[in-house]
């Protein structure tokens, strides 16, 4: 793949993008650009991984074909306006921040240019990540293909509707979040009943592993799943019953509620 791939911006998300893409072979090293404001954390991207680093951003834009602004929301006019004179004419920007939308980017580069709107969440760090996408009129089929074949390296990913980017964000990216959480808690009961701690979350969380790949590996659906677990009279039927009674579906819903809220505000 000759194509080369600049990050503005190089932190924990760009460089598990990084890692992924190398660890794949699906890009030479030296066909990566990576900038920083911080010296020590280039050379320490450029000792690990072998990639190009730059104190630069308009030198990263102006060496590469696709460039990730994998800056803070906040970063983001002041980067394009650096950079938008010094990307080639064919690039293909990608967005990687919350709340910045492909309409409101375009605007900022004051002409056309190929642009992607990718959220990824934070599992991308162990290639388990899900990343959604939404393109602008101006990417091509390949130009598409290239992009969703670049994330896959990193995970899965679905392309998108922009307009459903929030709810997205709100199940796929935040989502981990919550998972976390009840893992704590499923660990946290299992010590309770004299399961050393370290036991306790390698059990609990196998099984959230285990019973994810379920439902993406055998389409079977989640409550099909459940019931098999389900004997009637059993231990696990007892236990979804307490989980009805204190609002496990609800709070989940509720959560997803709030998280939309917190997207949406003025």
């Amino acid at each position: 793949m000759d194509k080369h791939i600049g990050f503005i911006g190089s932190g924990n998300m760009a460089k598990a993008i990084i890692g992924g893409l190398l660890e794949s072979n699906f890009i030479k090293r030296e066909h990566i650009y990576a900038s920083n404001r911080s010296k020590g954390k280039l050379e320490s991207l450029g000792n690990e991984y072998g990639i190009q680093v730059s104190e630069s951003n308009s030198h990263v834009a102006e060496n590469v074909d696709i460039v990730f602004l994998s800056v803070t929301p906040d970063q983001y006019p002041t980067v394009i306006e650096e950079v938008r004179d010094r990307i080639k004419q064919d690039a293909i920007i990608v967005l990687i921040a919350g709340g910045q939308s492909i309409e409101q980017n375009e605007s900022r580069f004051m002409k056309e240019v190929k642009m992607v709107k990718a959220m990824p969440n934070t599992p991308v760090l162990v290639k388990e990540g899900l990343t959604t996408l939404s393109f602008n009129g101006l990417m091509t089929d390949t130009d598409r293909q290239f992009i969703v074949d670049l994330f896959n390296k990193v995970g899965k990913t679905e392309v998108i509707d922009e307009k459903l980017m929030d709810i997205a964000s709100a199940v796929g990216g935040s989502s981990p979040a919550f998972i976390y959480m009840y893992i704590e808690a499923l660990a946290d009961a299992a010590v309770l009943y004299g399961i050393p701690r370290e036991q306790a979350y390698a059990i609990t969380a196998q099984a959230v592993l285990g019973s994810a790949k379920m439902v993406l590996e055998t389409n079977t659906h989640p409550a099909q799943l459940k019931d098999e677990v389900c004997s009637p009279g059993g231990t696990t039927i007892q236990s979804m019953a307490a989980l009805e009674k204190n609002g496990f579906r609800s709070a989940i819903i509720e959560a997803v509620h709030a998280n939309m809220a917190k997207l949406t505000e003025k």
